[in-house]
């Protein structure tokens, strides 16, 4: 049996597994249904089939799930857990992670639509690395005795110390569902918080799993739930009174929404939102290393990516020749399902994703743009939600397609003589996530970086994430960083204690 062959029976087996019956909530320890009874379709993009019944949580699911939570937050047998036995249990989650692989990866393939492979490679062991990383946290992660000249002349003892913030409602996005999740669980759980993880209701299945394997490798009941449903579940996650932390991977405009509703309580909120990111190309770069940097960080994923280059900034010098070359690697992506070992260009994750980048290419087109080459369905694919690579040149810096993020493999190109106003062209942006900087002279790639308005900085390179490095936006792009001390930070309330010791 071929490669190909196997990867398709597998998934027929896995199929036929969630067809079976609806796939229940995850709370306290337990798959139980939606309290309404209700269920929705989960949809292969590929082929625009059901893949499953998942059931939809509403609010009185939601507030199960948050006295579940709390009542785990309590409970000695995850309180009072250890740092070594907290980094065990989340190591023990890692090796999980790492048996089920194939699994996950068939899983995430067939809900989302990136390739199997790909996904392996990048979400499930980019998720096993994330746990093992936070898994040292909590034997690093505490307070710091100070120095403190209090007015009195008293013998102070000053000394702080960190403790979980509690009860954290974690929102993540569909294009990269078991990443996002390992994001924000890891470093929650690193951190002794309890979790409510609401996945997008167009991939609700990896979460799903992550959960089923977290309760086997010894997290208490309560200590880790999932809510699948829509936006009503997301926002009365906000809103409960019981929930002291959100933390969302999403767009902007529901960014805003989260902080208006997360005033009830002031509960904590990071947020880590969209992008439009620039990549900033000089005469004296090496075109062919930028080219097919470029082109995968624009196509890769099919541009459902909050980092995706999606603004690429040449010098006039350079600008027809790059072009050619990142239209050369489009054209040699295979597209198709990403169930086939040599596709490396899967479907858009749905149907309203399919047309918002359908009415981009359009707005660009009105706007005076050309299109280069895509611009919509791939001929040959009649069926799923598959849309073409697309560069769209002649672009123009107050078009709608270089201002709004599109969200999908859709590159719009312009030029560039003065480096100044390339400067300010790169910071003319509601977003600031990120940025690429393509040139061989050390000092431009210095002063570029500095001056551009971004979390992130890429120079001769471009998409890399560890979980070492802070990973956050400027500016609309969003509130604290993910990844590192930081993201334990964001998951923890510093308490300082003052002893009199006279």
């Amino acid at each position: 049996m071929s490669d190909r062959d196997a990867m398709f029976a597998a998934a027929e087996q896995l199929g036929s597994a969630l067809a079976r019956q609806p796939l229940g909530l995850i709370i306290d320890g337990k798959s139980v249904p939606a309290l309404s009874g209700k269920s929705f379709a989960t949809v292969n993009p590929a082929t625009g089939l059901e893949l499953a019944q998942v059931a939809e949580g509403g609010v009185a699911d939601v507030d199960a799930a948050v006295q579940a939570a709390r009542k785990a937050l309590g409970n000695p047998a995850w309180r009072d857990m250890s740092a070594v036995d907290r980094s065990k249990l989340l190591n023990r989650l890692a090796d999980l992670i790492e048996r089920d692989a194939d699994e996950l990866a068939l899983l995430e393939c067939m809900d989302n639509g990136k390739p199997a492979t790909l996904t392996k490679a990048v979400e499930i062991e980019g998720s096993i690395k994330t746990f093992r990383y936070f898994a040292g946290w909590p034997t690093k992660f505490g307070g710091e005795t100070l120095p403190v000249s209090p007015r009195s002349g008293a013998k102070i003892l000053n000394y702080t110390v960190r403790e979980p913030v509690g009860v954290c409602a974690l929102i993540v996005p569909w294009n990269y569902p078991m990443s996002m999740a390992a994001w924000k669980v890891a470093p929650a759980l690193a951190a002794g918080c309890t979790v409510i993880l609401k996945p997008a209701e167009q991939t609700p299945l990896t979460a799903l799993r992550l959960a089923e394997l977290a309760l086997e490798a010894g997290v208490p009941p309560g200590v880790f739930n999932v809510i699948t449903g829509f936006g009503e579940a997301g926002a009365a996650l906000v809103d409960h009174p019981g929930v002291d932390k959100v933390a969302f991977t999403g767009s902007t405009e529901v960014g805003k929404a989260i902080v208006r509703g997360s005033t009830g309580n002031l509960k904590k909120v990071s947020l880590e939102l969209g992008g439009k990111s620039p990549q900033i190309v000089l005469p004296d770069a090496d075109l062919d290393a930028a080219a097919a940097s470029i082109a995968a960080g624009i196509f890769f994923n099919q541009g459902q990516t909050c980092t995706a280059g999606s603004r690429l900034y040449a010098h006039a010098s350079i600008h027809d020749d790059l072009i050619a070359r990142i239209a050369d690697h489009a054209a040699r992506l295979t597209i198709g399902n990403g169930l086939d070992p040599t596709v490396n260009f899967g479907p858009l994750v749905s149907q309203e994703q399919w047309d918002r980048v359908s009415s981009y290419v359009e707005i660009g087109k009105a706007e005076g743009a050309e299109v280069l080459i895509g611009g919509g369905r791939p001929k040959a694919l009649g069926e799923g939600f598959f849309f073409e690579p697309t560069i769209m040149a002649n672009a123009g810096r107050d078009m709608r397609i270089v201002r709004e993020e599109i969200f999908g493999p859709v590159l719009s190109a312009l030029s560039w003589n003065d480096p100044e106003d390339l400067v300010a062209q790169a910071n003319d942006s509601d977003f600031g996530l990120s940025a690429g900087i393509w040139t061989n002279d050390l000092r431009q790639a210095h002063r570029l970086a500095g001056a551009v308005k971004a979390g992130t900085v890429w120079i001769n390179c471009f998409n890399l994430v560890d979980n070492a490095t802070p990973f956050g936006g400027f500016k609309q792009s969003g509130w604290g960083r993910e990844h590192g001390r930081q993201a334990m930070e964001l998951y923890s309330e510093i308490k300082s204690i003052w002893v009199n010791l006279s």
